[in-house]
């Protein structure tokens, strides 16, 4: 990598709360690695002989079998099961509205510690179901094509409610398995996809230990390859990624020039185009993963032309990569507008005779404002108008 990496991750200026609640109150277990746990089961009060398979078992239950009541784990002694009730809760963001667009896609609006508000999506297809969920509240980077990134960072997610989203809609789709009936393979949650509100690398500590979760075998268990992490570019972050996650990257390229990507992806003025493909070149040895997925929001006008797509290709050469078209989801007050199909599918017709997997993804959940780039917490929606936005996107 040419990029210089600071001997420190990066960090924002954001409050990330406390695992505990308030003064005497119970930890919440959701969220907790296994390591995490065991120190906290450990504290209070399992014998140290114990407490590795007191981890295990507390661990299946909440994430193989879906239980969220202590009392229900019934492999555990009754007084143990009253201290874990004393000491510890099993919390889960708290499903505001619920939305069901007419493509079967999901939209969940879900409140958390202090009020605040984010949304995931659960998008069913042939063969998967991808839930996609946020990182912060709010989101730092101000895409101006991004519905999401017109609302200002609140604060980063917990590990406890980036997990919780993922038990939220397993909950909903009712895919815990049932004790005794033969067993299904089946996953209605087959992959996850870090592409909802926020820049996970922001968070990069919160969303690591999140994963572990995730894609810890005894429990949830999604392979590391059924976990796309999606970054705008934060360039330092990425090697880390590849190292303490593993996952898939898909990165929001969106732009083959600097002077473009400035404007759609602000984040470029830190780190350019050149600094971020560098990265991007290490990843999958890094991380044993086949191809990153660059990410394009295609908009009339601005980045679609056929010199840009014979640019795009000649930027990535080298890197494995497929390139994810996105015809542009306008939301209200938006400064673009989306490229004609036939612009598309030029675009697309050149990357893919220059060797790439080119897929134009088709837009789900737009009557629903579920769609890529639309995501805002309803108490955020509507807050800036159209002016206001559009001077923003010239900046």
């Amino acid at each position: 990598m040419t990029a210089l990496v600071p001997s420190a991750p990066i960090t924002q200026d954001v409050l990330t709360i406390p695992r505990k609640l308030p003064e005497g109150g119970p930890v919440n277990i959701v969220g907790l690695t296994r390591d995490q746990l065991r120190d906290a089961l450990v504290e209070a009060g399992t014998p140290e002989k114990q407490a590795k398979m007191r981890v295990g078992q507390v661990w299946q239950w909440i994430y193989h079998w879906g239980v969220r009541d202590f009392g229900q784990m019934t492999n555990l002694a009754k007084d143990y099961r009253a201290l874990l009730a004393e000491r510890f809760e099993i919390a889960l963001p708290e499903v505001v509205t619920r939305q069901v667009s007419a493509d079967g896609t999901r939209k969940y609006l879900l409140r958390i510690a202090g009020g605040h508000e984010v949304e995931a999506v659960y998008i069913p297809e042939e063969n998967r179901g991808t839930l996609c969920i946020s990182s912060q509240v709010g989101c730092t980077l101000t895409c101006s094509f991004c519905h999401t990134g017109t609302q200002k960072l609140v604060r980063n997610l917990t590990p406890a409610e980036i997990v919780g989203q993922v038990l939220v809609a397993r909950d909903d789709l009712e895919e815990w398995p049932i004790p005794g009936a033969p067993k299904d393979e089946t996953r209605l949650v087959s992959n996850v996809v870090l592409m909802g509100m926020g820049e996970p690398l922001y968070n990069f500590d919160n969303v690591r230990d999140a994963m572990k979760v995730v894609m810890d075998n005894e429990g949830l268990s999604l392979s590391r390859r059924r976990i796309t992490l999606s970054t705008s570019g934060v360039v330092p972050e990425i090697a880390r990624t590849a190292e303490e996650i593993g996952c898939l990257l898909a990165v929001s390229f969106h732009a083959t020039t600097d002077e473009v990507r400035d404007r759609l992806v602000p984040i470029n003025k830190r780190w350019n185009i050149k600094t971020l493909l560098d990265a991007l070149r290490e990843y999958p040895r890094l991380s044993n993963s086949e191809r990153i997925t660059f990410e394009y929001v295609m908009l009339d006008g601005v980045n679609d032309s056929d010199a840009d797509a014979r640019r795009l290709v000649k930027l990535i050469q080298g890197i494995p990569a497929k390139i994810n078209l996105i015809p542009f989801n306008e939301w209200p007050g938006a400064p673009y507008k989306r490229s004609s199909w036939e612009r598309i599918e030029a675009f697309a017709d050149i990357v893919h005779k220059a060797g790439y997997a080119s897929p134009i993804r088709t837009p789900r959940g737009e009557d629903i404002m579920a769609a890529c780039g639309q995501l805002k917490s309803a108490t955020e929606r509507g807050r800036k108008s159209k002016a206001q936005i559009a001077a923003e996107a010239q900046g």
